[in-house]
């Protein structure tokens, strides 16, 4: 997987699947980056091959649709979609 990394405040361990041309998931990044908070993300569209298909299984695994953006949070938590509130409530504890 490769993974792009954001410095920021550590928080938490972030991870965004996220798709390059999907709206939401950039408003996403917009949230994490406002928030300052230091994360992960990979855009899946980027990828090929072998990679796509573990990527996709890992999403799965959090997310069964399939859907982006998906957030985990420390490897427990998963957010499913742009949820501006629940995503700041999560992060600002």
């Amino acid at each position: 997987m490769t993974l792009q990394h954001v410095p920021g405040k550590h928080k938490d361990d972030i991870l965004l699947y996220a798709l390059s041309t999907c709206p939401w998931c950039r408003k996403t990044k917009q949230l994490l980056n406002e928030l300052g908070v230091e994360y992960d993300y990979i855009d899946v569209d980027l990828l090929t091959g072998q990679e796509k298909s573990d990527t996709m299984a890992a999403v799965r695994k959090w997310n069964p649709a399939g859907s982006f953006p998906t957030l985990v949070i420390n490897n427990s938590k998963c957010i499913v979609g742009f949820k501006e509130q629940e995503i700041r409530e999560a992060l600002t504890k």
